[in-house]
């Protein structure tokens, strides 16, 4: 019973810690100046203590510890304290000219430099907090009983760290959250574990910017008291979203065109997101339907409503899938390019530094921009998109970070409706003016491309027009059974219509052709070949070696395929093998399904002939014939 009593008053002590910190915050949250530096900060607790009640990052990560006893109003000054120093921008020292304290620095004594600048600042902080009155100073975590002194004229952070200095005597002022020789400003991102599961916080110039505006309302509040008026209300909703939220927004009630589908997007500005997939600026991505934007890039909200805007019309336009058989990066910059100038000339936003814009590609459709840099691929593949250099700003749905994330949609039928409504709002309401192009793309997209099977069917519709039945009293039908005195005739093919009426196939049987998408070919083809009328179809396997299987049944080819699996593929000597046949005809079309893998230079003798490729693969060598990508 004792043990259990004790248990209970030691959980009681601690929940009375963690209660005290929370008060400690709604404090924070009613005060105007504290109140939008807390929102735009992280908070972390260490349970088991670090020798202090809190310690600030420069990312805006605080991390406190809960473990030491503070009441409501020490907690709410200690982690004001810490607001402040983001805040007045004592992370920076370049601001304030303190060049030999960069963090990049090396040199021996730069450890204990920074903690007089620290000291310098707690000196500023804390007479910032005396003077408005702010909270109550919590006593020291290792000698309760010291009471330190807080010197006049501490205003000025260059002056009062110079000073200490000279005099040598920064130590004895301990108005830091951590013990007397225990810097409370941390200047690395990921100094300690716990700072790694917390998202970055506002770069320099936005801390100031908001600590700037809270003491403007401040003020402001103070004049109305004064003037017998009730202070500001808070408004939250506004202040502490982000200029890429606040672009989204705006997207989405001033912009119909793109309005939809800023609507299902979500906004992801985490660094340590952005770190790990390497996006410098922004990218997307259309499965997930996430925007990322990199914080640190320090966009203004008009350059969060290009930004925005351009990673919107690749997922709307579908440049993730439109690429087929083309380089991914390269279809990106060519993307990029049109979509640029489109933004440009439909004056949205502001365009930041260093996008991707050339005036003599101005007019051309992604596809013509891809084939003029393909021509210069050394110098295009340096480049920078919003992502990287290197790298493209659309993520793929195989992309490692987005694996088991999501669920699958009918994305095509999602981004053709968003769009072309948001076009035929934008249109009805006159909401500004939009490129040709743009219009010409959205409205492809309402019109579903052409299945593979299609295509290839048209292909062989060339080849193979519909036979002509004529009928014969040899070869009686069945009489009707209304009539059955009066034989009528059969409809019959002759012998001679179906001869020479055949076609080869070549095909890869190597080890990495994909079974599925090879059954979908051969069902195809025999389905057509039958509907057709073509009796026999000529295959030949290859792939170390060629493989002559004679004329086959169409119903009979999709059931004979065996993978081999000798390596490399070589479709030349079955090329041969059918030229060198006596009884294929020499007119007679070739189709070559194969992946891709195989040698760079093939000769047809002129002969016609087609490609039937696995989409998002490419030949070796500039086909002639056409080229169709089996889809799955």
């Amino acid at each position: 019973m004792a043990k259990k009593r004790k248990q209970a008053q030691v959980q009681e002590e601690k929940d009375e810690k963690i209660r005290n910190f929370n008060q400690g915050l709604d404090i924070l949250k009613k005060h105007p100046i504290f109140d939008s530096l807390l929102s735009h900060a992280t908070l972390g607790n260490r349970k088991h203590g670090f020798g202090g009640y809190a310690k600030v990052y420069r990312n805006g990560h605080i991390l406190y510890s809960t473990s030491l006893y503070a009441k409501p109003k020490e907690w709410a000054r200690v982690i004001a304290h810490c607001l402040l120093h983001l805040g007045m921008g004592h992370f920076d020292l370049k601001r304030f000219n303190v060049h030999h304290l960069d963090p990049v620095a090396t040199r021996t004594d730069k450890h204990a430099a920074l903690l007089v600048w620290n000291r310098a600042c707690d000196l500023v902080t804390e007479r910032f907090l005396v003077d408005i009155n702010f909270g109550s100073r919590p006593p020291d975590p290792h000698n309760p009983k010291y009471v330190p002194f807080l010197p006049d004229g501490v205003n000025d952070e260059l002056r009062v760290y110079e000073r200490l200095l000279q005099e040598g005597d920064a130590a004895s002022f301990g108005f830091g959250t951590m013990s007397m020789n225990t810097p409370d400003m941390i200047f690395a991102d990921e100094t300690s574990l716990a700072s790694r599961f917390f998202s970055w916080g506002q770069n320099q110039q936005s801390w100031t910017g908001i600590f700037a505006a809270g003491l403007a309302r401040a003020v402001r509040n103070a004049v109305n008291v004064a003037g017998g008026l009730n202070p500001e209300p808070i408004d939250r909703t506004e202040e502490t979203q982000t200029p890429a939220l606040r672009a989204k927004s705006w997207f989405i009630s001033k912009y119909p065109l793109l309005g939809a589908i800023a609507a299902a997007f979500n906004i992801i500005e985490e660094p340590i997101v952005c770190g790990r997939m390497s996006i410098h600026i922004a990218a997307v991505s259309p499965y997930l339907k996430e925007i990322y934007l990199n914080p640190t890039a320090n966009l203004s909200e008009a350059e969060c409503r290009f930004v925005i805007a351009h990673e919107l019309l690749h997922a709307g336009l579908r440049h993730d899938v439109r690429h087929e058989w083309r380089d991914p990066y390269f279809w990106n910059v060519a993307c990029d390019y049109v979509i640029n100038q489109w933004l440009i000339e439909m004056d949205v936003g502001e365009a930041p530094a260093g996008i991707l814009l050339d005036e003599q590609l101005k007019g051309l459709s992604a596809e013509a921009v891809y084939d003029r840099i393909v021509t210069d691929m050394r110098r295009f593949r340096k480049i920078a998109t919003l992502r990287g250099i290197g790298l493209g700003d659309i993520v793929s749905k195989d992309d490692s970070d987005l694996a088991g994330r999501g669920n699958a949609v009918d994305l095509d039928q999602f981004y053709r409706r968003a769009l072309g409504e948001g076009l035929a709002y934008h249109e009805e309401q006159g909401r500004g003016y939009l490129p040709a192009g743009l219009v010409e793309d959205i409205r492809a997209l309402a019109h579903p491309p052409i299945p593979w099977d299609v295509e290839l069917a048209r292909w062989f519709d060339e080849y193979f027009t519909p036979l002509e039945k004529i009928r014969s009293y040899a070869r009686p039908s069945r009489r009707q059974s209304s009539t059955p005195d009066i034989p009528r005739p059969a409809w019959l093919k002759t012998k001679a219509s179906l001869d020479g009426r055949t076609f080869g196939v070549i095909l890869d049987t190597s080890g990495s052709m994909q079974r599925p998408l090879l059954a979908n070919a051969l069902g195809a083809i025999a389905g057509y070949a039958i509907s057709r009328d073509v009796p026999g179809i000529r295959v030949v396997f290859c792939d170390a070696a060629a493989y002559d299987q004679g004329y086959l049944r169409p119903e009979d080819i999709a059931g004979t395929v065996k993978v081999r699996g000798r390596g490399g593929t070589v479709l030349q000597p079955g090329i041969d093998l059918l030229k060198n046949a006596e009884d294929f005809p020499q007119n007679a079309p070739l189709l070559i399904i194969t992946d891709g893998y195989c040698e760079d230079h093939l000769l047809l003798y002129g002969r016609e002939h087609a490609y039937l490729i696995p989409q998002g693969n490419k030949l070796p060598f500039a086909a002639r014939g056409k080229i169709f990508r089996l889809r799955e």
